[in-house]
């Protein structure tokens, strides 16, 4: 509570660089349709610089609040609900170092080198943490896939596209056998113990982004291989896909909140692997349903900045700290 005002205070959590890791998901599906020739890569462009200053505001107002709350980077790192969300910080800054790549390869490499440290390091910190300091199996969400999963794959897609091949199999490696470790976990925790809270369940949309992420990695180390291993890895994302289709009854009781913009990143990452398989499969109409998935995939991030641009207007987005 604020001493002066008596009013909760207000300020940044990690799961608010949500907001720059769905911009920059979105940037990523345009940036692959200009790749297959289906729409222009300015709108990439634009939206990488978009997620840029995003992600840049919150990283300097989150890193100045952090200092004067209890506990410090310590409670951070260590809280049971937030602390995987600040992976997000290091994975958001690769993904806008492989949009940079294609203006200055240069530039582009030696970020994503440092950012993909970042990520490896905070990653393999956080799994030790939840090893020494023990998990509370009813406070596992599927954000603690962001870490080692999300991190190690979106790592592969960046060192095969910066040319370090052996370094996209190893990220790849870090990345998958994470993904069938921790979701393991996490399905357990789902199926057997009680529902998330509301303000838990829109990260149930992360679930959708491990087997796309992990087919585009695997396309990115390949070149665009087509092989059974591509094929089970598009079976599994319809799954996820179908998965979410069916909580959408859930979602639409909830109360929009900061924790919406869990749902941009995974569906664009499932829009983009989509894209593939149009390009791949080439359907009478290919052009047309590619300009669907990209157009659904925009109007929902669009209708996710509407939405959080009228909860700032009036005071009700940024989450209340204690």
């Amino acid at each position: 509570m604020n001493a002066r005002t008596n009013e909760p205070r207000v300020g940044i959590t990690p799961n608010l660089f949500g907001i720059a890791y769905g911009l920059t998901g979105l940037a990523g599906c345009w940036g692959y349709a200009a790749v297959l020739g289906f729409a222009p890569a300015l709108v990439s462009d634009i939206l990488c610089i978009l997620a840029a200053a995003v992600w840049l505001t919150l990283l300097v107002g989150y890193v100045t609040q952090v200092s004067r709350r209890a506990g410090g980077w310590g409670a951070e790192l260590t809280d049971p609900v937030l602390g995987p969300f600040i992976s997000l910080i290091p994975i958001v800054g690769m993904l806008l170092s492989i949009g940079l790549m294609r203006h200055d390869r240069g530039a582009g490499q030696w970020l994503f080198g440092v950012f993909a440290i970042v990520t490896v390091v905070l990653a393999g910190w956080m799994t030790g943490q939840w090893i020494a300091g023990g998990l509370d199996m009813d406070k596992l969400h599927p954000g603690y896939v962001l870490p080692t999963v999300a991190g190690g794959l979106i790592a592969t897609i960046g060192a095969a596209l910066a040319g370090w091949p052996g370094l996209a199999r190893v990220f790849f490696g870090l990345g998958l056998v994470s993904w069938l470790v921790i979701e393991s976990m996490i399905l357990a925790r789902l199926y057997f113990r009680g529902p998330l809270p509301p303000q838990l369940q829109p990260t149930l949309a992360i679930l959708a982004a491990p087997p796309a992420l992990a087919g585009l990695a695997y396309l990115a180390i390949t070149h665009g291989k087509v092989d059974a291993v591509a094929f089970g890895l598009a079976g599994y994302t319809l799954l996820a896909a179908l998965v979410q289709l069916r909580l959408i009854g859930m979602y639409r009781h909830l109360r929009f909140s900061s924790g919406f913009w869990a749902y941009a990143f995974p569906y664009a990452a499932v829009a983009t692997f989509g894209l593939h398989w149009i390009a791949y499969g080439h359907p009478p109409g290919a052009r047309i349903w590619a300009w669907v998935v990209i157009l659904a995939i925009t109007a929902l991030v669009a209708a996710l900045a509407a939405e959080t641009t009228a909860a700032l207007a009036r005071h009700r987005f940024l989450p209340q700290l204690r």
